[in-house]
């Protein structure tokens, strides 16, 4: 009787374990598959997450939106969508289906088999596999080949939506000319490619990072540029002290910026919002929400790119013509419309006599129309912007060591702000007239 019974329930047991085992397999992969092998394929409802659980990809519908997504976001925050598939190509029906193709590329593909999404890899793979890291780094790789970075055939970080997260770079290829760049959501339902762009900004050796609006290529914030040691616009971000460290590359192959997390527990990531703020988010893993904005670019009014207009300068939010010039139209700056910017109260002509104001710790100047000598000492390029009759401001290129090289300002300054705090900015000098010279300074 006794030996019934134990039958009886371990009968009883096979079933239950083989009913959970239907449901599981009919509901889609488990929680904790990361890995996606050349046969599988994932559908509306089932997800790959990665192996600590903190990145999970799979279907969304965003919002308010009928449209559905192939997105990647945080576990312990689904509405957190850091990176998407097929932004220019929604599903219209939950019936999406990511897979491998014949060549080993990951595809996605509508109710008709179409495929609306692909990795396209640069070559064959008998046997693809991808993964999703606990980076947030989606990786496709032949299953017979190492699994180090070099040998991924194609990874998610090299496409960012609008998200920046450790270990992504944002810059540019040199000799590609392929771009990291983030593009911002059309809305916050709508994740097709916005209005905004971040991206390096990368001429005759100069370079710096700007937030541009797509229609019209209009500025709306830019770093300023790199110096040698930091852009020049850009203090420090109140992050965590040693938690955050940032990695500029700067060499013949690449320019780009990235960040490292030092502290296992902490999360980071840089989103550019619909409305073109670039916003810094820090979290600790054990919270329910990456909801802890640590800073935003622009962060005030005088990080707006051109605020004040043509040679004129920002601080405090205020703004004020440089000296031995005067607002362009007087009635528009009264009730403080600067747009108009400021001209020259007595024009310079290559005369006698004529020299430059010092102004300390400013964002100097967009690049806009200058040139750059490398080589050429701070002494040797004031003499060089004299002799050029079209010259309107100078300045060192590279801080590094006491400084070097020779940035000239050959048209209108835009874009400037003074600093209050010391090893912000850099050091400008601003032709005048002989007359105009004198005693004058905005950053005492």
């Amino acid at each position: 009787m006794e030996l019934e019974l134990r039958r009886g329930h371990l009968q009883t047991m096979a079933k239950i374990a083989l009913y959970i085992f239907i449901i599981v397999t009919t509901i889609g992969l488990s929680l904790t598959a990361d890995i996606l092998g050349m046969n599988q394929s994932i559908s509306y409802g089932e997800t790959l997450v990665s192996s600590d659980l903190i990145f999970e990809l799979g279907f969304f519908t965003p919002g308010n939106s009928s449209m559905s997504y192939l997105g990647i976001w945080y576990k312990f925050s689904p509405e957190t969508v850091v990176w998407v598939a097929n932004r220019n190509n929604p599903l219209a029906e939950r019936s999406g289906v990511l897979t491998f193709s014949t060549v080993g590329n990951l595809v996605l593909l509508n109710q008709s088999n179409g495929v609306v999404w692909s990795s396209k890899s640069s070559r064959v793979l008998q046997n693809p596999v991808v993964q999703l890291l606990d980076s947030g780094n989606l990786v496709l790789w032949d299953k017979f080949s190492s699994s180090s970075n070099e040998a991924y055939s194609w990874q998610s970080f090299d496409y960012p939506s609008d998200t920046l997260l450790a270990g992504m770079k944002l810059g540019l290829n040199l000799k590609t000319g392929f771009e990291w760049r983030l593009t911002a959501w059309k809305s916050m339902d709508d994740p097709s490619p916005g209005d905004y762009v971040n991206l390096l900004n990368y001429s005759q050796g100069l370079f710096q990072y700007e937030i541009v609006q797509v229609d019209g290529h209009s500025k709306k914030f830019r770093t300023g540029q790199w110096n040698g040691v930091q852009f020049v616009g850009i203090p420090p971000i109140p992050i965590p002290e040693q938690a955050i460290v940032p990695i500029f590359m700067f060499n013949e192959t690449e320019i780009s910026f990235m960040f490292e997390v030092q502290k296992s527990q902490l999360l980071l990531k840089m989103t550019l919002n619909y409305s073109g703020v670039l916003q810094v988010f820090v979290t600790d893993r054990s919270r329910s929400a990456m909801s802890n904005l640590m800073h935003e670019f622009p962060s005030d009014s005088c990080n707006l790119y051109d605020r004040c207009g043509a040679n004129a300068i920002c601080s405090l939010g205020l703004c004020e013509c440089v000296k031995g010039f005067m607002p362009r139209s007087p009635d528009e700056w009264k009730v403080l419309e600067f747009s108009s910017g400021c001209m020259r109260t007595i024009p310079t002509n290559c005369s006698k006599g004529e020299g430059f104001m010092e102004i300390k710790r400013v964002k100097l100047p967009d690049l806009l129309d200058v040139t750059l000598n490398k080589n050429m000492s701070l002494k040797k390029c004031k003499d060089e912007c004299l002799k050029n009759c079209s010259c309107m401001a100078y300045a060192n290129s590279d801080i590094r060591d006491g400084g070097s090289g020779c940035l000239m300002w050959l048209g209108d300054l835009i874009d400037m702000r003074v600093f209050e705090k010391q090893n912000y900015g850099q050091t400008l000098y601003i032709r005048l007239s002989a007359s105009e010279l004198g005693m004058h300074t905005y950053a005492n």
